[in-house]
């Protein structure tokens, strides 16, 4: 079953699979950014299995002049001790449920190019590849 992690406790949960794929957080400073985040609308949401959190989202719905609403997931990791083991799809169908619930018109991700286990995942999920991302640190 997901939820969201609506507590603190359910956070420090999410965090050892969050740190898989933001590696650069610790504890403090994850727990710290969500809080940040969350008067944003930020959520994490989590898939455990067995009492142990196997998969973490992290999502928000928000509007732009492309999309209109929509929800974007900021972050989406399945623990690497549990990959397919069919967590990553129980998280993108859930995903789009909330997206749905939640009168959002798309779901829209950013993948790191580093990522090609998880470009295949979306695209055998239907997501398809609509642009590049760039950056600049300032």
């Amino acid at each position: 079953m997901i939820e969201l992690a609506d507590t603190e406790e359910k956070l420090r949960d999410c965090f050892p699979v969050m740190a898989q794929l933001r590696a650069h957080l610790d504890l403090d400073s994850f727990l710290k950014k969500v809080a940040q985040q969350a008067e944003a609308g930020y959520r994490v949401a989590y898939l455990k299995a067995d009492d142990k959190v196997v998969a973490v989202a992290g999502i928000r719905v928000s509007r732009n002049l492309a999309w209109g609403k929509f929800l974007y997931v900021d972050d989406l990791i399945t623990d690497e001790t549990e990959r397919s083991k069919g967590y990553g799809k129980q998280c993108l169908d859930w995903l789009i449920s909330y997206a749905k619930e939640n009168d959002c018109a798309q779901l829209h991700l950013d993948s790191g190019v580093q990522r090609k286990n998880a470009h295949r995942f979306y695209g055998r999920e239907g997501m398809t590849f609509t642009g590049h991302h760039y950056a600049i640190n300032l």
